[in-house]
């Protein structure tokens, strides 16, 4: 297997989990996610079929469509996390119906919250997107 093969795969892999552990957290656990959540989630779902599809036919050009989501997903998810743990950004946040979102459903080792694991994910997307190399430069 090539390395862009195994890199579009892991990118499809971690774009998978995070859509499962977003909906297991949802669904089972029925946590409400906030309007920032939902930012993610717009951003992180549709990585799924693209990098996905793209796995299938081995056709790393999907990283041009990967890439521009993740990174505005990772955007998302980094300011949402600053929310959480900077107190004084809550208030210019656009939750202003329903879930705040400066609310931490957990909190692990005191700095692991939902919008920490997104911003692992979109992270590492984006660095598997880039280990991708064109086919005249693949190893």
């Amino acid at each position: 297997m090539k390395k862009n093969q195994i890199m579009l795969y892991f990118s499809w892999v971690v774009a998978l989990i995070a859509t499962l552990g977003s909906l297991y957290f949802s669904e089972i656990k029925q946590f409400i996610p906030c309007e920032l959540c939902w930012y993610q989630r717009i951003f992180m779902y549709p990585l799924v079929l693209i990098l996905g599809t793209g796995t299938f036919y081995q056709d790393i050009s999907v990283r041009r469509f990967a890439l521009p989501m993740a990174f505005i997903g990772w955007c998302i998810s980094l300011y949402h996390y600053l929310v959480q743990k900077m107190p004084g950004l809550a208030e210019v946040t656009p939750c202003s119906n329903g879930v705040p979102c400066s609310g931490q459903y957990i909190n692990w080792l005191g700095f692991i919250t939902i919008p920490f694991l997104a911003l692992t994910a979109f992270t590492l997307i984006i660095f598997f997107c880039l280990m991708m190399k064109k086919d005249n430069q693949a190893s």
